[in-house]
């Protein structure tokens, strides 16, 4: 009895401590004795199904110096790992796909809501950039502006978007065609410059803030560019309109020089030059005093009639008041010529 009491116990387990951490029945050795012992745990460490302990059992072997335990394979625990984590984490991403689309659903945005709260604030910042004056300061939220088109674009409210800017900005080009209609001629020529250069500089902010809209919808669908088609309204709903009124008045201010100032003329000629550059040929002496090979190549066999149209026009200047200067220092042999 003395030596079964004095009889030492050597537990063996394997490098992972299995034998606490995942609460399998263990055994252990009499050194006495080569007949392996089950060893009573806790009820909490001895929750392991069947399936595990059968798993355990299989990599289990007795020696002669008695019963060592064997680790599992590694690709077996990666299996029951994963098969137990698998179903959580299928709800997790069912979880996660549920809260995508109903976030989705919640942030999409609706007609009423594009008509009611986006085109709205859109609208008030074209006006501002449509009528504002050159010399009048607006403080205008570019990104603001830029946020709002993302949004539209994003939720599908392309070609809504396009046809109402196009829409607002005809309006306004209406309304600039009716204002020059009744503009009396000899303001005609500086109004039609005013009218043009605005529009210019309203397009160097718009088409920026559009942009989004102009790359995934007009470019991509519709094969265009904002830019030119803002400038085609203002060819078709006022240039076009009022050509026929503006040239003659051209060719009047020509023939009298500095009756309109030379910067007006050089940015209403260009302007419509570079809107419709066939309207060149209606007025070839004023746009090719601004605009280089409009007239045909210079030929040898005309040099005396590019002379002579010279001299007259020296002759027209000094009838109109502009002399040619101090002529007291000139040498006799240029006197003659």
């Amino acid at each position: 009895m003395e030596d079964m009491e004095d009889d030492c116990f050597v537990l063996n387990d394997d490098y992972n401590h299995n034998y606490c951490a995942n609460g399998q029945v263990l055994y252990l050795r009499n050194e006495l004795s080569d007949v392996p012992q089950p060893l009573s745990i806790s009820p909490g460490l001895a929750t392991r199904d069947v399936a595990a302990q059968e798993n355990h059992s299989k990599v289990c072997s007795s020696s002669s110096s008695g019963l060592k335990f064997m680790d599992s394979d590694s690709s077996s625990m990666s299996s029951d790992t994963s098969e137990t984590d698998s179903p959580s984490s299928a709800s997790i991403a069912g979880k996660l796909t549920l809260n995508s689309a109903s976030k989705f659903l919640m942030n999409a945005m609706t007609e009423e809501d594009y008509r009611t709260t986006y085109w709205p604030n859109l609208e008030k910042a074209i006006d501002h950039l449509l009528i504002q004056n050159p010399m009048d300061h607006i403080s205008i939220s570019y990104e603001q502006i830029y946020s709002c088109v993302y949004k539209c674009v994003c939720q599908q409210h392309s070609e809504l978007l396009y046809k109402d800017l196009m829409l607002k900005i005809t309006t306004h080009l209406q309304q600039v065609s009716s204002d020059l209609q009744i503009s009396p001629p000899g303001n005609f020529i500086e109004n039609f410059n005013v009218a043009l250069t605005r529009y210019t500089d309203a397009l160097q902010c718009i088409v920026p803030v559009f942009i989004y809209m102009n790359k995934f919808y007009i470019e991509t669908k519709l094969n265009r560019d904002l830019r030119e088609d803002l400038m085609k309204l203002f060819t078709d709903h006022v240039a076009e309109k009022h050509v026929n009124t503006l040239i003659p008045l051209l060719l009047e201010a020509h023939s009298m020089p500095f009756q309109v100032r030379p910067s007006t003329m050089a940015s209403v000629v260009k302007g419509l030059y570079t809107l419709w550059p066939d309207w060149a040929h209606l007025a070839p002496a004023v746009f090719s005093g601004f605009i280089p090979q409009i007239n045909p190549p210079t030929v040898e066999s005309q040099l005396s009639d590019y002379a002579a149209r010279d001299q007259k026009l020296q002759m027209d200047l000094s009838l109109n008041g502009f002399p040619r200067g101090d002529q007291s220092r000139k040498r006799a042999s240029e006197e003659s010529a």
